[in-house]
């Protein structure tokens, strides 16, 4: 068994970011199973006075949400629910310094990069733009540590 040394404050950022992302996506997960579990309670709220007058966003998001399918909401929530465990799993990997989870993170990030790409040729966003930067690094840190660090599990 390997003795953990001290981390570097790079792996601990990566570690915070990708326990951050599990974190968003459970959230995610949860809240688009509720919907739609409640998709016709949702439906005749977002109808109802209550909303009358109030803040845009809330109209804007409910009606953005009621034109998904029931069925694209709940094939969402699986997908956000999978990648947040996949996620964890990735955070709790590179905590120990597991081979294999920089593996599995050089892999699941490297696949991501070229979507990431063309949405940025498609249009440029702030967010789009902090999540290619931020996925570019931690790619770049792990397969330049990966290739030079000897690890035995």
């Amino acid at each position: 068994m390997k003795k953990i040394t001290k981390r570097s404050r790079a792996l601990v950022a990566i570690v915070i970011y990708k326990a951050v992302t599990a974190l968003l996506l459970a959230v995610t997960s949860i809240a688009l199973i509720l919907t739609f579990k409640d998709y016709e309670n949702l439906s005749d709220f977002s109808q109802s006075y209550v909303l009358a007058g109030k803040i845009e966003a809330i109209k804007w998001l409910l009606e953005k949400i009621l034109n998904f399918p029931p069925k694209t909401l709940k094939f969402s929530s699986l997908v956000a629910g999978s990648y947040s465990v996949v996620t964890a799993i990735e955070a709790i990997g590179l905590w120990y310094e597991k081979t294999w989870a920089k593996i599995l993170v050089l892999v699941l990030v490297g696949i991501s990069i070229p979507a990431e790409i063309f949405e940025l040729i498609r249009g440029i966003s702030l967010l789009k733009l902090v999540v290619f930067i931020i996925n570019a690094a931690v790619f770049w840190y792990l397969l330049r540590h990966s290739l030079l660090a000897k690890d035995d599990e």
